[in-house]
């Protein structure tokens, strides 16, 4: 190594040659390495609030109206028969499956095609629905992760074809949620703006504020698309830099300002207006129906991704899967009522919040609400499973209300809130949720208490099933 490189090996490993290859430096050379100045710093500042603001406003009106569109069709989809709650959720998952490998092609079968591909026939852009080798087509999540903190390589091309998938997975009462694909969409939104203007430095901001925001104006509360854009962010080890949290909360800000102005009511969300009588009543409260909570989430979580990584043909997913969430119908519909098979869960909370039934048929039709929604993803659908793990952890906290003494609605809260934290990994979001909710100050800490508990639990339950798993599977 040369004497001039040295000085700036030192304090950056590895970037000397690249370095030297940009711009040769003498060693005493002061500008070699550059340092941040007040004004490049406002700079940024200033590209990410108007990056954030465009991206957030257009990514959430976007989500918003596909959100409304979903919901109304879901409306008429509730309304008719009872054995049409059974057969319309698998239509909409074959409709899914047909648009995502029908319509939608690989990479190896699209460049088949071109090859013998008519002169006369039209030529279109194979990046709009060419979807990547090994590539979960209905994976909404994974894209949003890989490309934290790289958004320009989201793959937003692919949306609208994705979009067309969650119509129908969703809107016709598939037991999986909107969450996933809100942020998706928003994401998709902000890159494509974001490429499309003429400073590139806007498309990382606007991509993700349209996530954060996207998430905010479904839910209603500012934080919770804050927290969830960074903590998927997280599990990429995108940077927690000055940038990215200031994009994700006025991301946030747009989108509870979207859902305040328009009065939305996208996603029902259980508050608690009665607190504990005790702080007793509140630690065995938080104890029980996080662990609860946290474990039935956290198995449900480990099922899903099963499902989901399972390598098997379309026609087979879709055979095994149909099949399973259609038989979970059922017996939620001998159980409990069929509305509360359909849809992300909000049917099913509704039922359990007028129910009188016992705890164990409680925890039944929470075990089958999580069976039909990892069903629906071994299926094929294209959706989310943050709103069905609200519905599990609420239904599943509501077993021990009568025993313990606490409020239903308490208990239901506090699972929510324990199942976001314990199935998706998310203990910051559910935190924000919370706070955002509002209700009685010890029934906040209650719930609050209730994400720690089913964080732990959660991650128990994950760590003994791996050690079994392995177990089994060296004998």
């Amino acid at each position: 190594m040369d004497a001039g490189c040295e000085p700036i090996a030192r304090e950056r490993p590895g970037q000397c040659g690249i370095l030297l290859l940009v711009e040769p430096a003498e060693p005493s050379d002061p500008g070699a390495i550059p340092v941040p100045t007040a004004s490049s710093r406002g700079s940024a500042v200033a590209t990410t609030l108007l990056g954030a603001l465009i991206g957030g406003v257009v990514g959430a009106a976007v989500v918003v109206a596909i959100t409304t569109l979903i919901k109304a069709i879901l409306a008429v989809v509730s309304d008719q028969p009872d054995w049409a709650l059974v057969v319309l959720p698998l239509l909409g998952i074959t409709l899914s499956v047909l648009i995502l490998h029908v319509l939608s092609r690989g990479e190896a079968v699209q460049a088949r095609a071109a090859q013998h591909r008519p002169r006369y026939l039209p030529y279109v852009a194979p990046s709009w629905y060419t979807f990547p080798r090994d590539v979960a087509r209905a994976d909404l999540t994974a894209d949003v992760v890989s490309s934290a903190g790289r958004e320009e390589k989201f793959p937003w091309r692919l949306a609208p074809v994705r979009t067309l998938a969650i119509i129908a997975t969703v809107g016709l009462g598939a037991p999986m949620g909107t969450e996933a694909p809100a942020a998706h969409i928003g994401v998709a939104v902000g890159s494509w703006l974001g490429e499309r203007s003429r400073f590139g430095r806007l498309l990382r901001p606007a991509a993700v504020a349209g996530g954060s925001a996207s998430v905010a104006a479904l839910m209603g509360i500012p934080l919770v698309g804050t927290a969830f854009m960074l903590e998927l962010g997280r599990r990429r080890s995108a940077p927690l830099n000055l940038e990215r949290v200031l994009a994700a909360l006025v991301g946030g800000l747009v989108g509870w300002g979207m859902n305040s102005a328009l009065t939305l009511d996208l996603i029902r969300l259980v508050v608690p207006r009665v607190a504990p009588g005790d702080v007793a009543t509140a630690a065995k409260a938080a104890l029980f129906v996080g662990a609860i909570a946290g474990v039935m989430t956290a198995l449900t979580g480990a099922a899903i991704y099963t499902a989901r990584g399972w390598r098997a043909s379309p026609v087979k997913r879709l055979a095994l899967g149909g099949s399973c969430g259609a038989a979970a119908a059922i017996a939620i519909a001998v159980l409990a009522t069929p509305r509360a098979a359909i849809g992300p869960g909000g049917g099913a909370v509704a039922w359990a919040e007028a129910t009188d039934r016992a705890a164990l048929t409680l925890f039944a039709v929470a075990l089958l609400r999580a069976a039909a929604t990892t069903a629906a993803v071994a299926a094929g659908g294209c959706g989310g499973v943050f709103v069905p793990f609200l519905a599990i952890g609420d239904i599943s906290g509501r077993v021990f209300a009568p025993a313990l003494g606490i409020p239903s609605d308490l208990a239901g809260a506090a699972g929510a809130a324990g199942g976001i934290a314990g199935g998706y990994r998310l203990p910051w979001t559910a935190a924000a949720m919370v706070i955002g909710l509002g209700g009685p100050a010890l029934a906040k800490l209650t719930c609050l208490a209730t994400v720690g508990v089913a964080t732990l639990a959660g991650l128990g339950a994950s760590v003994a099933l791996d050690r079994t798993l392995k177990r089994r599977s060296a004998r």
